[in-house]
């Protein structure tokens, strides 16, 4: 493992990292929505349901304050995965630089002679770039899916406190 990020840099390093935090808040949004939301949920909508009258001006900006909670909650720690997401790709370009600044560095020294310095300089340049290709593209999956969960979440505590 140690030979791996040796050969993809410090770059490398910074993904592996990024990619640790990019995990932790998707696995939080999930933990959110299974574990926690469901019982927020409910202490909001009893709470619309405890009130007596729900008709008035002041009852209908409540009960907007309601949604604007629940929508606040659903959505935290999204945006953080969407720059995440953005950034690892980007990361992953410039340990194509670095690895491609390596490459030419070992050809101005040694010329076509030195293979495996040239072959340590490609794998700088490839392995960062694969690695922040992959993992956004994988977390682009989970965050379209958070995002949808989350719009469907609201749209059904809407119904709750409009309809019931």
């Amino acid at each position: 493992m140690r030979d791996f990020f040796q050969k993809g840099g410090p770059i490398l390093t910074s993904i592996f990292i990024l990619s640790i935090f990019l995990w932790v808040l998707i696995l939080e949004r999930y933990y959110f929505l299974y574990k926690v939301y469901p019982k927020h949920l409910a202490t909001i909508v009893q709470q619309w349901h405890q009130r007596c009258e729900h008709a008035s001006w002041f009852a209908l900006k409540i009960r907007d304050g309601f949604l604007s909670d629940i929508t606040i909650a659903l959505k935290r720690n999204l945006m953080p995965i969407q720059v995440l997401i953005g950034v690892l790709p980007l990361l992953g370009l410039l340990g194509t630089v670095t690895g491609m600044i390596t490459i030419f560095d070992v050809l101005n020294v040694f010329g076509n002679s030195n293979v495996r310095g040239m072959a340590d300089g490609i794998s700088r340049a490839l392995l960062p770039t694969m690695a922040g290709l992959v993992t956004s593209i994988i977390g682009i999956y989970f965050s379209a899916d958070l995002n949808k969960r989350m719009q469907m979440k609201a749209l059904h505590a809407k119904y709750l406190l409009i309809h019931h």
